[in-house]
């Protein structure tokens, strides 16, 4: 394998969102560098869920795993705003962050006055996007620039050779704004939030729908019905394009015509890593536990990996993992330096993926986990153990479920064939239960924190939302067919206009008596059905999973579980 000659002082850092404290610790055990985060006033997140004590708890956590913490300060200040500043600028003084993010220049003026020995980033919201700009913020004493997300990679590159000795961070994941880097009144317009204060409404995510004004004055909604559906055509016509007419599509539904997809480089994150940018920033403060671990643990591997091994790295593996996390679908925006029809979705704007969260582990004992569950489980759910430490995923069937939050008169939590999430419970997972894995191992990878995600089961619209997501993300890398996006999208309008069918899985697994195929922990069709014998002999040979930083490429678990599948569907022939 070649080994890349790169000092390790200048390698990338993953830079990850930390929307409370509990997300600050998984995004540090998961593998970010640095996590962002703020208090709810000042910092463009209302909803943020930090206290002051909060903040600093975080900080220490993450100093103690030689991490960073950048605190946010990155509104545009009203005069309201001015008067908070000496309290707010004081407190973080004390709290001693390793960076301020600020985008407003009386705010960073009144920062580099009051508080000299701050490092000073400045924000996306301050919308650099040329040399010009970046060596501007540099005179005035900044260390860190942050590009708007319209900067091209071609742009990015220019202005990582001209502005050689100042940081640049850049985006690489997370949720697009239909504006100019969060540069929007909409918000502001539909309901009285700014969104430069911190508090979008996320309007551009909404449905909107056509109507008609007829001659006296009265506005109607325009039905569409098999009988008229061909008399309309509806048309946008820009004054200074005479004649260049552009369709408005809208099923029974409504439109989403200002929805843009979620921003994800992943396909090309080595331009970034060759060029050298300093902090690859993920957005999201606002997203789940199960967001900031996943996209964590895929950045952390392709970025270790592409600096082991650059010649030979490839996205393909880290975008399986990417996927198994909800989003409106994937773009990669203004990488290319400019916009598609792939990079919106105009049939629905929900985020979604054939995953989703089943619990957290909140406790260690001597003989158990003890899970958080935060959705729906049922008796026969594959649970998929997530480890922060070790890519192999630990995959652990369970057939009934012990909530200790409820004990029973014998003193032993109830016992139960399903669990819901509302009922806050609080599950006992034996290391009995793991009777394929090492019970230290077990101990050693699942902390707090851990998360554990199991397959969702999907409608038939969904299905096709997520086949035309893929088709897109194909077409974007010069592999997709824009014939079979047509036909997909086609699919996606009719599904989404029937009547909703029931939901499926992806694999064969059906309640206690289907099985998945890939040699689960307590399988029982597994483990001793004979159509399973050959898969059975492929899993005997896979070695204990190693360490995320000795660990060779992500390839090996994954051809593994395809190996397997392989194998299942042959025996089962």
């Amino acid at each position: 394998m070649a080994t890349a000659t790169i000092n390790p002082s200048d390698r990338s850092e993953l830079l990850m969102p930390a929307g409370s404290l509990d997300k600050l610790k998984t995004a540090i055990l998961y593998g970010a560098d640095a996590c962002y985060l703020g208090t709810p006033d000042m910092s463009l997140r209302t909803k943020s869920a930090f206290t002051l004590t909060e903040v600093l708890e975080g900080i220490e956590f993450a100093h103690q795993y030689g991490k960073k913490v950048y605190l946010t300060l990155n509104l545009f200040s009203h005069n309201k705003d001015i008067d908070k500043l000496p309290e707010f600028v004081e407190t973080v003084k004390k709290v001693q962050p390793d960076g301020l993010i600020v985008a407003d220049p009386g705010v960073f003026m009144y920062v580099r006055e009051h508080a000299p020995e701050l490092e000073l980033h400045v924000s996306t919201q301050a919308n650099v996007c040329s040399f010009q700009s970046v060596k501007f913020w540099q005179d005035l004493g900044a260390k860190l620039v942050v590009l708007g997300r319209e900067v091209s990679y071609e742009e990015l590159a220019e202005i990582r050779g001209k502005c050689p000795d100042i940081k640049i961070e850049a985006f690489v994941h997370g949720s697009m704004c239909m504006t100019y880097s969060g540069r929007c009144l909409l918000s502001n317009f539909m309901v009285e939030r700014g969104a430069n204060q911190g508090a979008c409404a996320n309007s551009c995510r909404w449905k909107y729908k056509v109507h008609m004004r007829l001659k006296d004055g009265t506005v109607q909604e325009l039905k569409l019905t098999e009988e008229n559906l061909e008399l309309f055509e509806f048309l946008l016509e820009e004054e200074h394009r005479p004649g260049d007419f552009m369709p408005i599509e809208e099923s029974d539904k409504g439109a989403y015509i200002l929805n843009s997809k979620d921003l994800c480089i992943m396909p090309k994150l080595d331009d970034y890593l060759k060029i050298g940018v300093d902090s690859l920033k993920v957005e999201g403060r606002g997203k789940s536990p199960y967001y900031v671990a996943m996209v964590a643990r895929a950045y952390r591997m392709a970025v270790d990996d592409w600096y082991a091994d650059p010649a030979n790295w490839k996205a393909d593996p880290y975008m399986k993992e990417l996927n198994t996390v909800p989003s409106r679908g994937y773009t990669l925006a203004f990488h290319e330096g400019r916009l598609t029809n792939y990079d919106h979705g105009y049939e629905e704007t929900s985020t979604m993926a054939d995953y989703e969260i089943a619990g957290i582990v909140s406790e260690v004992r001597d003989d158990c986990l003890i899970l958080d569950g935060k959705n729906k489980l049922e008796a026969g759910d594959v649970l998929e153990f997530v480890s922060p430490f070790d890519r192999e995923i630990t995959l652990l069937r369970i057939y009934e479920f012990e909530d200790v939050s409820r004990r029973g008169k014998d003193g032993r939590g109830k016992i139960t064939d399903v669990v819901h999430a509302g009922a806050q419970p609080k599950i006992r997972i034996p290391f009995s239960l793991f009777d394929r894995e090492d019970r230290d191992r077990i101990q050693q990878d699942f902390p707090p924190f851990t998360i554990v995600r199991k397959e969702r089961a999907l409608t038939e619209a969904q299905w096709a939302r997520l086949k035309l997501d893929l088709e897109a993300q194909k077409i974007q890398m010069g592999k997709g067919n824009s014939d079979k996006y047509d036909k997909k999208r086609e699919i996606v309008r009719v599904t989404m206009e029937e009547a909703i069918k029931g939901k499926s899985f992806r694999t064969p697994r059906l309640g206690k008596e289907g099985c998945c195929g890939k040699g689960c922990n307590g399988c029982l069709v597994f483990w001793q059905s004979d159509e399973y014998a050959k898969a059975r002999e492929l899993l005997a040979q896979k070695k204990q999973g190693e360490m995320l930083h000795k660990r060779g490429r992500l390839e090996t678990a994954t051809d593994y579980v395809e190996a397997t599948e392989s194998a299942t569907v042959t025996a089962a022939e």
